[in-house]
């Protein structure tokens, strides 16, 4: 379930940022209500992920889908440049973090108290 919360902590901040975006410096009201308050849903997605996650890792992941995502929207919706280089540092992004979720699925060995 951490994971989940992660994900959805993850696509709350793409929104957020997108919200920020339209809210120009917070100088439109719905915008910047909307930007808030998926900036609150984050954080609490994101404090929920922390209870079974490592810090490390949940922050990496967290930050990463917010950063990969809101590009991808910039440049789907917002006519943001698309480059080959762009493209492939997101995508050696996605990769980081997907390797950061199957590292953290892995058991761990517990140290033994003497």
């Amino acid at each position: 379930m951490a994971w989940f919360y992660l994900i959805l902590a993850g696509i709350s901040e793409i929104v957020w940022a997108y919200g920020l975006k339209m809210s120009h410096g917070f100088s439109v009201l719905n915008w910047s209500v909307f930007s808030i308050a998926f900036m609150i849903v984050s954080f609490y997605l994101f404090a929920r992920a922390l209870k079974a996650i490592p810090i490390g890792t949940a922050y990496a992941v967290f930050t990463g889908i917010g950063a990969a995502g809101t590009a991808v929207i910039g440049m789907l919706f917002l006519q943001e440049d698309v480059n080959p280089i762009k493209t492939i540092s997101l995508i050696v992004l996605i990769c980081g973090i997907v390797g950061l979720k199957l590292i953290d699925s892995k058991p761990r060995k517990k140290l033994r108290k003497s």
